[in-house]
């Protein structure tokens, strides 16, 4: 539907907006510093998945089949869509802040903050998972991480000392996940070459033992776990050099790495190992290079999923303090959220809460960890599909130096179908997850009001590039 051809619009007037998220001093960054495409797909590929670590429990959930479909399919209905969504609205409002400004541009400041609530805290759940998945993988190498102290005192310096470097800068964090990115997906690749001689195509038809129960709750958050966050990278926008053209290029190959990392060794591994669907578990893909190769590629997928871990954590620790610089930026925050490092040049106000939330809820169990960042996530892209729809009727002639080649009709299509799989995710969620995704929203409601009345109160310096409606 052509602009000449559709129904009524706002006035003109109403079609200028800000295009992004205010430039200040805080919000800045020298060009050199800047991220370019590599930095940049890789930021991405740690952002959505990190090498094919923590896809295993599909298979225990559902057998080889089921997931084998269900990283082929998936990425189709979900990771393209959403990639294409982020193209597009990073590109028109290329600032800090991203889906933030995304909502706030489309429906006001109240869902503008209702979305930075849902997503920053799906996205520090999101962290805590990180030191959890890879103290998995050590117990393998080092049992006495299995419980106890040594477990508690192994995730809390993690954490800590994860965070620290995401002091030092976002360039540096960069060029850190394209080395961490090479070095952990080295052991599945020689770990597929070595398992073709041992494939029998057969095992992939299994759907698990007789007897075993699917676990749609586990396979559906384990699929959606493994490809969402696509958009977080948004939140980088003002950090990117040239990002009208960097970022569409960068999502692009980031789709297919990401992808063919997961498939690729998941066929190797199902195909060449009898089929134990129990033993699937998180960390199971070196158990099967040590019973493919050998101990030597055993420890060697276990050093990736440390390196991997650390590259996860420090991409998606990123995002979350920038987006919370971006909201101090937008007024949604007090003005220290945009304080900036004087020498790194990084959000460290912004570094410092996010890792705190996240060490906070690194104790809960693994599985409530993804299924609670799974759901607070689904209600924020909900509200993201609405805005993505709503911004292309409402400002249709707004500069877009990438445009999704659908007209709006189109647009609502390719947006009900990730948003039907949404609902069944937030369906197979447990007491636990509702509960606690439950509370999370009504403080991000009362987060509102609060600062609202800090505003009115000046209890706060604020910048007013967003006001807090009265």
């Amino acid at each position: 539907m052509s602009p000449q051809t559709s129904p009524k619009r706002p006035e003109p007037a109403d079609e200028l907006p800000i295009t992004a998220a205010p430039t200040t001093a805080s919000s800045t960054v020298g060009t050199s510093n800047k991220l370019t495409l590599v930095p940049l797909i890789f930021l991405i590929y740690f952002e959505v998945a990190g090498g094919p670590y923590g896809e295993e429990p599909t298979v225990q959930a559902a057998g080889p089949l089921l997931a084998i479909l269900g990283f082929l399919i998936f990425p189709f209905i979900w990771s393209v869509p959403e990639a294409l969504i982020t193209a597009e609205l990073s590109t028109a409002f290329p600032g800090n802040g991203g889906f933030v400004v995304w909502a706030e541009r489309a429906f006001g400041p109240f869902p503008g903050s209702m979305m930075g609530s849902w997503k920053f805290l799906s996205g520090v759940i999101n962290i805590a998972a990180f030191p959890v998945l890879c103290i998995d993988y050590l117990k393998k190498l080092f049992p006495v991480f299995e419980s106890g102290w040594p477990r508690i005192l192994a995730v809390v310096l993690s954490t800590c000392g994860l965070s620290f470097l995401n002091f030092t800068g976002l360039n540096i964090v960069g060029y850190g996940a394209v080395l961490l990115g090479i070095v952990s997906l080295m052991p599945f690749i020689l770990m597929s070459l070595i398992a073709i001689p041992k494939i029998k195509p057969h095992r992939w038809g299994s759907l698990g033992q007789k007897g075993v129960d699917k676990d749609w709750n586990l396979y559906f958050n384990t699929l959606f776990w493994n490809l969402n966050f696509w958009d977080n990278v948004s939140t980088l926008a003002g950090e990117v050099d040239e990002p009208q053209k960097t970022f569409p290029t960068a999502l692009f190959f980031a789709v297919i790495f990401t992808c063919v990392s997961y498939i690729i060794p998941l066929f190797a591994v199902t195909g060449a190992l009898p089929l134990d669907q129990m033993q699937w578990e998180s960390g199971f893909h070196a158990v099967a290079a040590g019973i493919i190769a050998g101990k030597w590629l055993k420890i060697w997928v276990e050093v990736g999923a440390v390196l991997s871990a650390i590259g996860l954590f420090e991409a998606q620790l990123s995002s979350s303090a920038y987006q919370l610089l971006g909201m101090a930026d937008l007024g949604f925050l007090p003005g220290f959220f945009a304080t900036r490092h004087r020498k790194f040049g990084t959000p460290w106000v912004g570094i410092l809460v996010s890792a705190s939330i996240a060490l906070a809820v690194s104790f809960m169990d693994f599985t409530d960890i993804v299924s609670s960042a799974n759901f607070l996530y689904s209600l924020g892209m909900l509200l993201e599909f609405a805005s993505f729809i709503w911004l292309r009727w409402k400002l249709p002639s707004i500069k877009r130096p990438y445009r999704v080649p659908l007209n709006v009709p189109g647009l609502v299509i390719m947006c009900l179908i990730p948003s039907g799989f949404l609902v069944v995710i937030m369906k197979y969620a447990t007491g636990v997850v509702y509960l606690i995704s439950g509370l999370m929203t009504v403080g991000a409601i009362g987060w509102f009001f609060l600062m609202r009345f800090c505003k009115s109160k000046k209890i706060f310096k604020f910048n007013n590039a967003t006001e807090i409606q009265e």
